[in-house]
């Protein structure tokens, strides 16, 4: 088949949807099928070594045609400015398949966010193009939940807009079953071509092997207990909420707060913590995709935290990641998630809901006091993923529904 996967995160930029889509694109290479990528032009959450790389509108990588765009910024921007820009997104993104992609595909799988690149899936599905929708995050109500949105104009476009997706789509995945309740109960009509496709995780990219990267000598924390946040640091997330455990828990010297990444609240977060003198909470920039595995070896537990004001369920993908990495994990989440249903199934850690301080500075404390046991919780882990969420039994339910069989 010849298949196009539309996606605004794609490497070098590091984001776990971005991890997401190349193991799709692999994965689907590895099956025999011709695979193109149309995705936004690299220039934000990228590693020192990745500032450097020359890329061009239209790239062979590995086996893989990889079309990039070029944007109006829509990351590390105000929500006016980022919500014009996904706006335009799809249609930058249908003028340069028309200049580097001729002939016709099979399918179209696009991941959202940003909801508005469904609209690439609607005009190629009118081109006779099957057209798969991915689902992550349920827009517009997780912006409404979040308080960005709050315009009962806008609110009723973007629902507009979000019906008109899921009845353009010849099928649309969410990746939990709450997921999949939650908009069935508000789209009752598309029972029928709405599927749970759980996102998968490369478990084989975590398996021991030699380090390349000592990150825990680098950064001086070889005697340290190390709880590491890897990925965006952006409102949804609430890390306050850390670093308000972080000042709880002083009394715990050998305890670090490592926060590996990028975002719009980074620098609040910092001068938040020089200001308090937490020196148990450590900052750095973005690793790599291929230094990843090393630095979650490198940790004793994985942190996961999304803010109470979510409303859906919503199983953020850095879980899997540290599972698979064999980390127990300790996760501050929305009482509607998915991830703490996950967590006490795998029994590799605890999870809490984010509005309680008191259970957070309290689950880290029993973490802390039961570290002797964090072997035997993180390859429980790794090994629910690989039975559950496992990237070629995953995939292949994907192939399944891009051929509609």
């Amino acid at each position: 088949m010849r298949l196009l996967l539309v996606t605004d995160a794609y490497p070098p930029e590091i984001r776990s949807s971005s991890h997401l889509m190349v193991e799709l694109a692999e994965e689907l290479r590895d099956r025999g099928h011709e695979v193109h990528v149309l995705t936004s032009w690299p220039q934000y959450n990228l590693d020192a070594a990745a500032q450097s790389l020359q890329f061009e509108e239209s790239m062979q990588e590995s086996g893989i045609h990889v079309i990039r765009v070029r944007t109006p910024a829509h990351h590390n921007v105000g929500f006016i400015r980022r919500g014009l820009a996904q706006l335009q997104m799809p249609f930058y993104f249908l003028a340069a398949l028309k200049k580097h992609l001729a002939g016709r595909l099979d399918c179209a799988i696009v991941y959202t966010p940003p909801l508005p690149l469904a609209l690439v899936g609607q005009r190629l599905r009118a081109r006779g193009v099957r057209f798969v929708l991915n689902v992550q995050d349920i827009f517009p109500q997780n912006a409404i939940d979040l308080g960005v949105l709050s315009n009962p104009a806008l609110i009723g476009f973007f629902h507009w807009m979000e019906r008109r997706a899921y009845r353009g789509a010849d099928a649309v995945t969410v990746h939990s079953q709450g997921n999949r309740d939650f908009v069935l109960g508000e789209n009752p009509g598309i029972a029928g071509k709405l599927t749970v496709l759980h996102n998968w995780i490369d478990a084989g990219s975590h398996d021991r092997r030699a380090a390349t990267r000592d990150f825990r000598g680098e950064w001086k924390l070889s005697d340290k207990f190390v709880l590491l946040f890897a990925g965006v640091i952006g409102p949804s997330q609430a890390l306050h909420l850390v670093l308000d455990a972080a000042r709880q828990l002083r009394d715990l010297p050998q305890m670090v707060f490592l926060f590996v990444g990028d975002g719009t609240e980074k620098a609040k977060l910092e001068e938040r913590a020089r200001a308090e003198g937490l020196d148990n909470v450590v900052f750095k920039p973005f690793v790599s995709r291929e230094d990843y595995p090393d630095l979650v070896a490198a940790c004793d537990v994985g942190l996961v935290c999304l803010s109470a004001m979510n409303k859906t369920p919503v199983v953020p993908g850095k879980i899997l990641g540290y599972m698979a990495g064999g980390k127990p994990i300790a996760a501050f989440l929305n009482k509607e998630s998915d991830g703490h249903a996950i967590i006490k199934d795998a029994q590799c850690g605890y999870s809490c809901v984010s509005n309680a301080p008191a259970e957070v500075e309290a689950l880290l404390r029993r973490l802390h006091a039961e570290r002797a046991q964090a072997p035997q919780m993180g390859a429980r882990g790794a090994s629910y993923v690989r039975r559950h969420f496992s990237k070629e039994a995953l995939v292949g339910q994907l192939e399944a529904l891009a051929k509609g069989v």
